[in-house]
């Protein structure tokens, strides 16, 4: 049996962020806010809502990545579909309050494994992504 089938390989981070689940919550629910840390959007947190981020064109991509939400519990766990490229993966966010803060996990999931390109550059850029979220957070108020 192989260890890797059709579509289910995924990047997965998690982080601790010394904050409470609340201020987590706006950052990644928040337009303004998402924009400072993953890309410009016309995000808003409905069920159903297609929504874009959009970031600079670079060769052979239009920058755009069409999206729509899949499931929000506020504070808890935000999903929403992620299409670039040919690419139609799913990001789901899970808030967890731990002492001290909140556990944060980020799961991309849905990448085949003719889509190496796009998981890589998907491992590169959320690692990017939670450093800048890292900053916005403490740059922030609460």
């Amino acid at each position: 049996m192989s260890n890797s089938t059709e579509t289910n390989r995924s990047v997965v981070i998690e982080r601790s962020f010394p904050h409470p689940p609340e201020k987590l919550w706006r950052a990644l629910t928040e337009s303004a806010l998402l924009a400072q840390w993953l890309m410009k959007n016309d995000f808003s947190p409905e069920v159903g809502k297609s929504f874009q981020f959009r970031a600079e064109p670079v060769a052979n991509w239009n920058g755009v990545i069409d999206c729509e939400v899949l499931a929000i519990e506020p504070q808890r766990k935000l999903s929403y579909t992620w299409g670039s490229m040919g690419l139609g993966s799913v990001v789901l966010f899970t808030l967890t309050p731990e002492e001290g803060g909140t556990h944060l996990r980020m799961e991309q999931s849905g990448f085949r494994e003719d889509q190496e390109a796009a998981f890589r550059g998907a491992q590169y850029g959320w690692q990017k992504f939670m450093g800048q979220l890292e900053q916005v957070l403490a740059g922030s108020a609460t």
